[in-house]
């Protein structure tokens, strides 16, 4: 468990995966790879059977046309997607990073990704909710699936141009998961440095004031600046909002257990969490 992964797919928000990840690196003081992964297009075929309107002959020139084309599209992929790993490189480096390679793949991502798992410490992705049509959901689907699948954290970039983070808002239930998030962020060096605020939304009772004073403790042991805040509402309604009057520029989250933080991240409103937030989210295991 060693790498930061940036899976980069050449769309708009490539630049902020790629700054984000180099970002991580050095905070983690990680080897960074980039990764482009060419998947097989879900487009079916143009020509399919016709052995009733055209002859056999015509038919078989059809289709060795049809190869070549496949043949020359997976060419220029090929060579587009060395070309996009050529430039990630390039920006990586002028942000710092020496311990860097890339990696082109051939297959779906979020088999490649499982494959890269048992060397990762965390995976980078960006969330493409701003594009259109069918590629809105196919897209927006691949981090879903990522996020449901790997037990690694995972860092879900906007296309907003990277900004070094200043502060951050942990999302916190009080749960087992919550508190072991608590956990991972007080040993881990990415976010060193830089002020908290733990962020609990729910009813004003006892217990919860008191599950946030214990994370707001842990926090300060291991030096930060931590406060907390408790929100009346649904986590979906309040969180966003909250963070970004916070002026925070990252929201960090657990992925286990079974609270409403739990249903939010991975369950069936993933894509809405990534739509209302205007800051990347840490998904923390």
């Amino acid at each position: 468990m060693n790498k930061v992964y940036a899976c980069i797919d050449g769309l708009a928000n490539s630049a902020s995966v790629i700054d984000w990840a180099a970002w991580s690196a050095l905070r983690l003081d990680a080897p960074l790879e980039l990764l482009h992964v060419l998947e097989r297009s879900p487009t079916p075929p143009l020509i399919t059977d016709y052995s009733g309107a055209i002859g056999l002959g015509a038919q078989e020139a059809l289709l060795d046309e049809l190869s070549a084309l496949d043949a020359q599209r997976g060419k220029l992929a090929q060579e587009a997607g060395r070309l996009l790993l050529a430039d990630a490189r390039l920006r990586a480096t002028a942000a710092g990073v020496q311990r860097l390679d890339v990696r082109l793949r051939h297959g779906e991502l979020l088999d490649t990704v499982l494959e890269m798992e048992p060397d990762a410490r965390l995976f980078v992705l960006g969330e493409h909710y701003h594009a259109s049509g069918a590629s809105k959901i196919h897209l927006d689907h691949h981090v879903e699936r990522v996020i449901r699948a790997v037990k690694r954290p995972v860092l879900v970039s906007t296309g907003s141009p990277f900004e070094a983070p200043t502060r951050f808002v942990i999302a916190f239930d009080g749960s087992p998961t919550g508190r072991k998030t608590i956990d991972t962020v007080a040993r881990s060096p990415m976010l060193k440095g830089l002020p908290v605020v733990v962020a609990m939304a729910g009813a004003e009772t006892t217990l919860a004031r008191q599950q946030l004073e214990q994370a707001r403790l842990a926090l300060a042991a291991a030096g930060f600046e931590a406060s907390v805040e408790l929100l009346p509402g649904e986590p979906e309604d309040v969180l966003p909002a909250f963070v970004k009057a916070q002026g925070a520029s990252l929201l960090v989250m657990g992925a286990y257990g079974h609270s409403r933080i739990r249903q939010l991240i991975v369950g069936s409103t993933t894509t809405t969490l990534l739509r209302l937030s205007e800051v990347p989210v840490l998904i923390l295991r």
